[in-house]
């Protein structure tokens, strides 16, 4: 075989590695927790106002661990199961095209101000979130904040900030979709 037809072929089996790589990461499919040179990083502070009692904020966030789940929300989340005040659940995030992320998070449930998220398998080894909901005057502030580790030093470092941003913005477009529905519901 000749030096040039190597080449090529190793070239080709790192990309062909490299991608599987990726896509094994992005997807959630092969997760990597090696355990070795964890670095960790906030997500958020993330705060809303919503008008709407704590209650009531609290059941729109846990209505996609009920035992009915809302029709619009079965594509996004599937609870595998259920405890007494926990639940762990599949949670699909469309990436690009017909790509989907999945992880599976514990979720805990603190009636009526609290729930709790801890990642079991994703595209980063470690993520730790909290809802917390506060009474105010006319509705509720809900805030959000978490911690995303990542391992492998700076190299970690570096893919842990490029699924954080696509982390938060999921989280953002969930924060949404809970104010529209808790103050839909309030209106009822």
């Amino acid at each position: 075989m000749s030096s040039l037809r190597r080449v090529l072929l190793a070239t080709t089996g790192a990309g062909v590695a490299g991608a599987a790589t990726y896509l094994g990461l992005v997807t959630g499919a092969a997760p990597l927790d090696l355990g070795i040179g964890r670095r960790t990083r906030p997500l958020g502070p993330l705060r809303i106002e919503i008008a709407a009692p704590p209650e009531t904020v609290f059941d729109a966030i846990t209505a996609p661990y009920g035992e009915r789940v809302p029709r619009a929300l079965q594509e996004k989340v599937q609870v595998l199961d259920r405890g007494e005040d926990m639940v762990l659940a599949a949670h699909y995030t469309p990436i690009r095209g017909r790509l989907r992320a999945t992880t599976v998070e514990t979720v805990r449930f603190d009636r009526p101000g609290r729930v709790d998220f801890r990642l079991v398998r994703g595209p980063v080894p470690q993520v730790q979130e909290t809802f917390d909901l506060d009474a105010v005057d006319g509705g509720t502030t809900l805030t959000y904040t978490g911690e995303l580790g990542t391992d492998l030093w700076g190299l970690g470092q570096a893919w842990g900030n490029l699924v954080a941003t696509k982390w938060i913005a999921t989280v953002q477009a969930s924060l949404d979709t809970i104010k529209t529905e808790s103050e839909r519901r309030a209106r009822r």
